[in-house]
């Protein structure tokens, strides 16, 4: 009877703590998502120009969130397009098919746009370039994602510059995704896909003239004896705007407008980037983003970055500046957030849709093997090289993006094996100078490869939309002008990107762990606690997220 007792006394021990505890939390939910990205940021920009930043702005995020130092994408090209695209749905162009920025579309022989869409129109500007959408994106993004699983409660908003950088982040179910129309207009505008007309606040913001207000001199923010982390402000690797004799401060933005395509010069300055803010800002009071408990979304891509570093290069001081004044622009955002949203309600991620290259003719007057590859005169060639082996006309359909695309049609009227065409190819390409490596459809879907350029390459390859050989060149030589920066290939310079968290639910620390950018995607689905985008292969980075 004693023993029986005490067996029952355990059992109730044990069963009121059991009961008695707190019900645990599986997800931190915030108010507001803010996914950032930085349009052509080198990893090293952070630690190049950290001396320069401020206390609010990238140095925030790295001091009060998380830093992954060894972040890469894993795939092959590294444009805005597919950059884009695979931040947001958590996986690689062989799965979201947006292949490149414009790809040769086999089936409806011609090239298309990433983002382009006849069905729809553009709303807020007249022009029949801006009918834009987000059907050409495969998969869902994370921001999709959160819609379904609020019952479309949590609001979606796209903000970019450029239309791509707006629309595939935003994802196919967003609320509203805003460009910025430069030329004669200054606008920001949408597309019919999302509404029929703009909303109040953006009409307001049009109205405000605020883009006008940028037509103004940029000079360097500090004294430009100060930015020692970049080259002279007067060389021969930059590009100028037209109407300038050299590439050098001060700029005066509204004398050189009319040579520049208008507003457009205000995209490819530091002032972009400012404009970008202003209108994120304001897009979180018109929209009442993170005004309740259901998480929103807000996705904002600073494009200027991009502009500048094509026209100015790696090293210019054009980008300094650019980099010193974004992260003020940052710190004024991260401060109207707290203010509106309030600190520690919102979570928010920063990275770039890839990297860039040192101008090539900068790195070989510093005897880094670097060049500059004639892309016309290797097609020309490839094309006499097929029709005086096959003795067939027009065998290739298409040469774009380094990839190569076969007129089947014509292959099968000639009884040729495209395996045959296709080895053939590779073999003559593989002896030109400034080719580094070849690779055929045939390796591509029958050979599994782990490691290495390969392996990158077939991330990148999809395989109804890829041509049937893909051309790899020698490091650092592209198909450019010889003043500038550019990217697109699968080495350091272009892989290498930023990868920030800090906010809600984030812990505070660093890795040199490698991680890849399909990896933010389920990140933040497992904050969350939502569904993973519908295509994600990443990983979730366990060690970024608050127990």
């Amino acid at each position: 009877m004693i023993k029986k007792i005490f067996l029952i006394t355990l059992l109730a021990m044990c069963y009121i703590p059991c009961n008695s505890q707190e019900e645990v939390t599986i997800n931190s939910s915030p108010k507001l998502v803010v996914g950032i990205v930085v349009d052509q940021m080198r990893y090293d920009y952070l630690t190049r120009f950290y001396t320069q930043f401020g206390n609010g702005g990238f140095k925030r995020m790295i001091n009060e969130g998380f830093n992954c130092k060894n972040n890469h994408f894993n795939y092959v090209p590294t444009y805005t397009g597919p950059g884009h695209a695979s931040v947001f749905t958590g996986t690689t162009p062989q799965n979201h098919g947006v292949i490149s920025n414009n790809w040769y579309d086999k089936f409806g022989k011609a090239m298309v746009y990433c983002a382009s869409d006849s069905l729809v129109k553009a709303v807020g500007s007249d022009s029949e370039k801006e009918r834009m959408s987000p059907r050409r994106m495969k998969t869902t993004t994370v921001a999709d994602q959160n819609r379904l699983h609020t019952q479309l409660k949590g609001k979606t908003i796209g903000i970019a510059i450029k239309d791509r950088g707006a629309i595939l982040p935003a994802g196919h179910s967003a609320n509203g995704a805003y460009w910025f129309r430069g030329k004669d207009e200054g606008k920001w505008i949408t597309s019919t896909y999302y509404r029929n007309e703009l909303p109040d606040w953006v009409k307001k913001f049009n109205d405000s003239d605020q883009a006008e207000s940028y037509l103004k001199v940029w000079n360097t923010l500090r004294d430009i004896d100060t930015y020692v982390e970049s080259g002279s402000d007067q060389n021969q690797f930059e590009g100028k705007y037209m109407g300038k004799e050299t590439a050098t401060f001060p700029y005066d933005l509204a004398k050189l407008k009319d040579q520049n395509y208008g507003f457009d010069i205000i995209k490819a300055s530091a002032f972009g980037n400012s404009l970008t803010a202003d209108f994120a800002i304001a897009a979180i009071d018109g929209e009442q983003l993170g005004s309740d408990k259901i998480t929103d979304f807000l996705t904002v891509s600073f494009s200027s970055t991009d502009y500048v570093g094509h026209k100015f290069g790696v090293n210019s001081k054009e980008i300094e500046d650019t980099y010193i004044r974004l992260d003020k622009d940052l710190e004024r955002f991260f401060t109207a957030l707290d203010a509106k949203v309030g600190k520690g309600e919102y979570t928010v991620f920063l990275t770039a849709d890839h990297g860039a290259v040192h101008v090539p003719s900068y790195l070989k007057s510093v005897k880094i093997p670097a060049g500059y590859f004639d892309r016309d005169a290797f097609e020309a060639k490839i094309k006499t090289f097929v029709k005086d082996k096959f003795k067939v006309d027009d065998l290739i359909e298409n040469i774009s993006n380094h990839q190569i695309f076969f007129n089947y049609e014509n292959l099968k009227k000639s009884g040729i094996i495209p395996q045959k065409l296709e080895q053939s190819i590779a073999h003559f390409i593989l002896q030109e100078d400034q080719v580094d490596k070849v690779f055929t459809r045939s390796q591509l879907q029958n050979t599994e490869y782990s490691i290495g350029i390969a392996a990158l390459i077939q991330k990148g390859y999809n395989q109804k939309r890829s041509g049937d050989v893909v051309v790899v060149m020698d490091p650092a030589t592209i198909s450019y002008s010889k003043t500038g920066s550019t990217h697109g290939s699968g080495l350091m310079y272009d892989t290498h990107a930023p990868l920030l968290f800090f906010g809600k639910g984030i812990q505070k620390g660093s890795t040199t762990q490698k991680t890849s950018i399909p990896d933010i995607a389920p990140t933040i689905s497992a904050l969350l606690g939502i569904t993973f985008p519908n295509g994600a292969t990443g990983d979730v980075l366990s060690f970024v997220l608050e127990e």
